[in-house]
């Protein structure tokens, strides 16, 4: 079985095809992209070299081809992947504004994106089971059952990683966070954003979210990923920071995915925190070069070439 695993939410994403077109008027849209943050994440495990599962689920129709289709060619082991005869696949809709941000419009309820139940057997040979906050916040008993899933994993001895990853849009149900601190208590890897970490703790620094974090002891690592700024990654006695590799970014989604991805992998693989960090911060930069969540040109070669040309911020 695959070492590395996720399980979430699968949906195409339809994208605004210029800055600033509102998502409610008559306009012209890009897509379908294969996407979800999940997805995403294990599309880039697989890319780089990993063993990569997915579980989850889509609707036995073109638009579950599309995303089935791309995990496959990139090598993710889809065997726990249902495809619904009932209920289509799930769809996003997205537009970004000039100063980055970015409006969503999910469809998720009703549709087959959540209805995935976890492995049909025990996952001996996992070493990373990884956790998407938008996926436990997407759907009360689907969030249940991702922390189902991640209690079986972390008896079979895999890492639990997290990444809060934090969509308002459905931030819905009044128990999204008490699922969010179930995640917590048995993660080993954060990888949140700055402004994700601040908020979870109830911290006014970096430094401060990270010594609450630390005081759980399942916590082993942390990785604080600042957009622009770089990432910056904490264990109990040592602390890095990183810059980025500068590109020309054409599409910002799944930048956070793909470098928790190449983060990951690269750690698994034995490489040192710098490297990893190294790893994950140029395919993140790959990831941004290209228009669609998966579309960018991520692979050891890709990544190795950007590296060893330099131009870290």
């Amino acid at each position: 079985m695959a070492e590395i695993w996720t399980m979430g939410e699968m949906l195409v994403e339809i994208m605004r095809d210029t800055v600033g077109a509102s998502l409610g008027t008559s306009g012209v849209f890009k897509g379908p992209y294969a996407s979800g943050a999940p997805a995403i994440f294990i599309d880039t495990v697989a890319k780089l070299g990993g063993t990569a599962g997915m579980i989850g689920s889509v609707g036995n129709d073109d638009f579950g081809e599309c995303i089935v289709g791309k995990l496959q060619s990139d090598g993710v082991d889809c065997s726990n992947v249902i495809k619904s005869n009932e209920l289509s696949t799930g769809c996003a809709f997205v537009t970004y504004f000039e100063d980055g941000s970015r409006k969503f419009i999910y469809h998720i309820a009703n549709t087959a994106a959540t209805l995935s139940r976890g492995l049909s057997k025990m996952p001996k040979d996992a070493k990373i089971f990884h956790i998407m906050g938008c996926s436990l916040t997407a759907e009360p008993n689907f969030g249940r059952r991702i922390i189902d899933t991640m209690n079986v994993f972390s008896l079979c001895g895999a890492k639990i990683t997290f990444d809060p990853n934090i969509r308002p849009e459905l931030m819905k149900d009044e128990k999204c966070m008490s699922r969010i601190q179930d995640v917590m208590e048995k993660t080993n890897i954060f990888m949140p954003g700055k402004s994700e970490l601040l908020m979870l703790t109830n911290s006014k620094s970096i430094e401060e979210a990270c010594e609450k974090c630390f005081s759980n002891y399942n916590m082993e690592m942390i990785v604080v990923k600042n957009g622009s700024s770089g990432s910056m990654i904490f264990t109990k006695d040592m602390k890095y920071s990183f810059g980025i590799y500068k590109v020309d970014p054409v599409d910002a989604t799944g930048a956070g995915d793909s470098f928790d991805g190449a983060f990951l992998t690269s750690l698994i693989k034995g490489k040192s925190i710098e490297d990893c960090a190294k790893i994950a911060s140029a395919a993140a930069a790959l990831n941004t070069a290209e228009f669609g969540p998966m579309e960018g040109k991520i692979s050891p070669a890709s990544v190795s070439k950007m590296i060893s040309e330099g131009g870290c911020i």
